[in-house]
Order: C-alpha cells, then sequence, then structure tokens
C-alpha cells in the first residue's frame, strides 16, 4: 500500500490542510487540533459546548490554510448565505500557530469525559467566529494543556482480563522502555485519539452505495490515507510500518455521526443520496459491539515510541506489520453509564 494523502486539522471541525508530507507527533499530525471552537450559551455564558460539524454544518464553509507560521482562515459565504451578512466574514482571520499564551484567560473544558486547562486567545478572534456562525463563539488552544486518553484506546493501557487479547498483544510489541516508565499518553483537540486512518478501497465500497453523488474521503476526517488492500480490512490491522519500519499502532475503530452527510459547499446536510451516507453505513457497518448502534469507518492510532518528529510523505510505502483476530471494542466511558470527567494526571 501506499500513502495517498495526508491531512492535519489547526482549528477543529473547519476543513482539513492537505499536505504532501507531514511531521508525526506522539499528540498527531503537527499542528492538529491544536485549536478549538466553543458555542457560549446565552442563558450562562459560563456554558461551553464544543462546535462539530456533525451539529454545527456551517464548519464545512470554513477553509484552513498553513502559511508560514500561522493558520489563515477564510469564511467561504455559501450562494444561499446560512447566516445573516456581516462585514467580517470578508476578512482573513490570521491565527499564530503557536500563540504567546502568558497575557490568555485559561478556560477548563470537557471534551468527551476527558478534560483539560485551555486558553482562550481573546475577543479579536471571538468576534470574528460569532460573525461568521451567527452564534457567540470563542477560540481555545490547548498551549501546554493535556487531555487524558481514557478507555483502552492507548496502546499500553490493557482492561479487565476480559477486555485483553487483541490490546494486550499488542502492548508486548510497542517498542522503547517497559510500560511503568513510559509517560502515559494524551491528547490535544482530537477526540479520542491522535491518528485516525482510512483506505481509499473503504472509500471505493461507501461510494458504491450513492452512486449518484461523489463522496470524498474528507468527510470521514481521516489524518492519513492509503489505497488500501481489501474494503474494511482495516478493522483488523494493529500495526503500520512505513518504508519498512514500524510506526503506527492502531487500536480502535471509529464510530460514525451526522457529520458524512455534511455538503460543505452549502454548509448544510447535502441533498439527495448524497444525505443519506451515515445511514447507508448502518446496514452492515454497525460491527463494534461496544457502540452497537453507530457504524464504523477508519482506525484510531498512537505513533510507537522512537518515532517522535518522524516524517510521513505521499507515496510512502505502508505495510500492516500486525494484525488482530478480532474487531476491537469501543469503551471509552460515557457519561450515560455514569463516568465522570477526568483530567491528565501527570506521572
Amino acid at each position: 500500500m501506499k500513502v495517498t494523502a495526508i491531512y492535519v486539522y489547526p482549528i477543529k471541525a473547519l476543513r482539513p490542510v492537505r499536505l504532501d508530507k507531514a511531521q508525526l507527533t506522539s499528540q498527531g499530525v503537527q499542528y492538529d487540533r491544536r485549536f478549538m471552537l466553543c458555542r457560549v450559551d446565552d442563558a450562562d455564558p459560563s456554558k461551553l459546548t464544543k462546535v462539530q460539524i456533525d451539529k454545527v454544518y456551517g464548519c464545512g464553509l470554513f477553509k484552513q490554510e498553513i502559511v508560514d507560521d500561522s493558520i489563515h482562515v477564510t469564511y467561504l459565504t455559501p450562494k444561499e448565505p446560512v447566516v445573516p451578512a456581516h462585514p467580517l466574514q470578508k476578512d482573513v482571520l490570521k491565527v499564530s500557530l503557536s500563540p504567546d499564551t502568558s497575557d490568555l484567560d485559561t478556560v477548563d473544558f470537557d471534551l468527551h469525559l476527558s478534560m483539560v486547562t485551555a486558553y482562550r486567545m481573546g475577543s479579536k478572534y471571538d468576534e470574528w467566529f460569532s460573525a461568521c456562525f451567527g452564534f457567540k463563539t470563542i477560540l481555545i488552544y490547548i498551549g501546554d494543556g493535556r487531555r487524558p486518553v481514557l478507555g483502552t484506546y492507548a496502546p499500553q493501557v490493557e482492561g479487565p482480563p476480559e477486555q485483553r487479547g487483541w490490546l494486550s498483544t499488542i502492548s508486548s510489541y510497542v517498542t522503547g522502555t517497559p510500560q511503568s516508565a513510559k509517560e502515559k499518553p494524551w491528547l490535544a483537540f482530537t477526540d479520542l485519539a491522535p491518528f485516525l486512518v482510512a483506505s481509499e478501497k473503504s472509500l471505493a465500497n461507501v461510494r458504491a452505495r450513492v452512486p449518484s453523488s461523489d463522496v470524498a474521503i474528507t468527510a470521514f476526517r481521516p489524518n492519513i490515507v492509503v489505497d488500501g488492500e481489501a474494503e474494511f480490512d482495516e478493522d483488523f490491522w494493529a500495526e503500520l510500518s512505513a518504508n519498512h519500519e514500524p510506526f503506527l499502532t492502531l487500536t480502535k475503530m471509529c464510530s460514525r455521526c451526522p457529520s458524512l452527510n455534511v455538503d460543505y459547499d452549502t454548509g448544510k446536510i447535502a441533498e439527495g443520496e448524497r444525505g443519506t451516507v451515515l445511514k447507508k453505513l448502518m446496514s452492515d457497518r454497525r460491527v463494534d459491539t461496544g457502540a452497537k448502534y453507530s457504524p464504523v469507518f477508519g482506525k484510531y492510532g498512537f505513533l510507537n515510541q522512537g518515532q517522535e518528529n518522524m516524517v510521513l510523505s505521499i507515496g510512502d510505502e505502508i505495510t500492516v506489520t500486525r494484525r488482530a483476530d478480532d474487531r476491537p471494542v469501543f469503551d471509552w466511558p460515557l457519561r450515560s453509564r455514569g463516568a465522570e470527567p477526568q483530567f491528565y494526571k501527570y506521572s
């Protein structure tokens, strides 16, 4: 297999930036999801909700580019506007990739029960995004914050005996120092893991379900795309090598939501068959027994120890160096099951 695309999302939920090559870190592709947007509750300004494309379809109207040491964000007004016109919508917002946080206010934020103390970027950024979304929005930056990895998503974490098996096998193969000596893994604003891998073979299967429409791989918001071996074979991939060097341990499958149905050009749910992608996957892709109501597509991954800052390029040769006998099971803690938010615990 070969790498066919690499994507980074500096500001979570907006359009991706396509890269020819990327530096990989333990927290994902360099600069990935270091920033996030939050909606401010009108009645209670202290209540923040993450802005995500499955609920705020207008996220697809924001193009972001990396220019030198900053992110340039442009709002692409659709033919049929989804929010009232505002002069700020014509401006290009520039956001430093590594802002000075010394004078920034902080805010605690709960993302999937994985807590972090982040930095508010300030009124200039909040006003611009608020004008484009049509509701009060703030931009936050993770800075030196760390979100804990929960459940058994990280390779070196084992669950109770009944949850072990394929995952404990993965742990035994991870190179480097013993588990007890490793720093506990942590996340930026990626949802549940630092990397998401997708396959073009699997995408072809999805496209065949909606033949009158074209489904782009970006609808699945991956970081690394490979041409694939067989459709949905990635369910069983446990480790990938790039150019014969093991670099990525794959742990869990990615459960899917209505974001698959969004038309990025209109900022709305797509019309016709294109707006039914999630439903089409429901028929046979609800294969994760831990998330039995959600179809899955793609595999979450963690960088192997010793591969920090490696460079991955389009065209690199990818091989599956380990496979699992069974599909992994979703076990991220859920509030509906009585779980409580957690901050990262430093070693």
